[in-house]
């Protein structure tokens, strides 16, 4: 039994991810922020953590909550879209803030934290990204500060696996494709459960020559 660890599974992606391998028989780790949210994982999951990204406190609560664990898999989830702006505008401080701490600061805060629980098992670390935060292939201006976030977070991932690599673990940033979640909206391409399943096949296949990649959710390879 392998164990898994999903960071941000309160709702969407985090959550059909946790149910999915608790389906399977993995033995699931799943962060929630409310209350209510951590009930229902707890349904489901071995365990359940409660974790704010945007509480700095929170990280070495989570260090504390993971002591002795060996991760065969970590997935970074959580992430917010910010302004939907259609053309460039510039964003307000506080939105600025709140989406580069929620989609960057909090996998910068946590990969370093992971990295131990990862190299145990020889694991897998995954974030969850989105093809808007590729810079080669952009055509669009639209959700301009989203898109930077993005574009950073490929970067601090990029970055990870060139030091985590040398410890067994595969790193890669995952595109879950045009979800109909809150953030991808009711017209999106595909449902959270079949985003999900094929994210967790090209999860599975992955082996070392697919670290430091950015993978569509259907496994072909993305520009950064």
């Amino acid at each position: 039994m392998s164990t898994c660890l999903i960071l941000g599974a309160s709702r969407g992606i985090g959550r059909e991810l946790a149910r999915q391998y608790a389906a399977d028989g993995e033995r699931v780790i799943a962060t929630y922020r409310r209350d209510a949210d951590g009930v229902q994982l707890g349904a489901f999951c071995a365990r359940t953590i409660e974790f704010d990204v945007l509480q700095p406190a929170s990280a070495a609560r989570l260090d504390e909550q993971l002591a002795g664990e060996s991760i065969d898999l970590a997935i970074i989830v959580a992430g917010i879209a910010g302004p939907k702006s259609p053309h460039i505008s510039a964003p307000g401080r506080a939105e600025f803030d709140a989406v580069m701490h929620t989609n960057v600061l909090a996998s910068m805060q946590l990969i370093p934290l992971l990295a131990d629980h990862l190299a145990q098992a020889h694991g897998k670390l995954a974030v969850i990204s989105s093809k808007m935060g590729s810079i080669g292939s952009a055509t669009s201006a639209s959700w301009w500060l989203y898109r930077a976030s993005k574009a950073a977070l490929n970067s601090v991932l990029k970055s990870a696996s060139i030091e985590l690599g040398g410890r067994g673990i595969v790193c890669m940033a995952l595109h879950p494709g045009w979800v109909r979640t809150d953030l991808g909206g009711p017209g999106a391409d595909l449902g959270v459960a079949e985003s999900v399943a094929s994210m967790r096949r090209v999860i599975t296949a992955a082996n070392r020559s697919h670290n430091g990649r950015f993978l569509n959710y259907n496994g072909e390879q993305l520009e950064w």
